[in-house]
């Protein structure tokens, strides 16, 4: 059974940025792929960005050139280096393998 937790949330100001990092345990971790969903209150979850076991990624496109995606297998964690935050991107951001979500970080850009 995988685990999956997410650190590195918290409050920067519009411009700013952070990274998330989403720590797996499990085995399985190199055969699948992980992506990042956030989420608002009222909202349903959006899917920010995925990468593949390959290494291939995708991004929804709203983050498209701010936000990148990035897998160390060695380590098996994934990261989302967030650039250039704006309000709007401000959530609570989760990590999902296959049917594992993990428990979520907040992010809140503001000045």
């Amino acid at each position: 059974q995988v685990q999956l937790v997410e650190s590195g949330g918290g409050l920067v100001q519009p411009g700013g940025s952070l990274r998330l990092s989403c720590a797996a345990s499990g085995s399985i971790f190199t055969i699948y792929s992980v992506s990042w969903y956030r989420q608002t209150p009222g909202k349903e979850r959006e899917l920010v960005a995925s990468i593949t076991s390959g290494g291939s990624t995708n991004y929804a496109d709203s983050v498209k050139g701010r936000f990148t995606i990035s897998r160390d297998n060695a380590k098996t964690t994934v990261y989302l280096q967030m650039n250039s935050l704006k309000p709007e991107d401000t959530a609570v951001y989760y990590c999902r393998l296959a049917r594992t979500w993990g428990q979520g970080t907040q992010v809140t850009v503001s000045s």
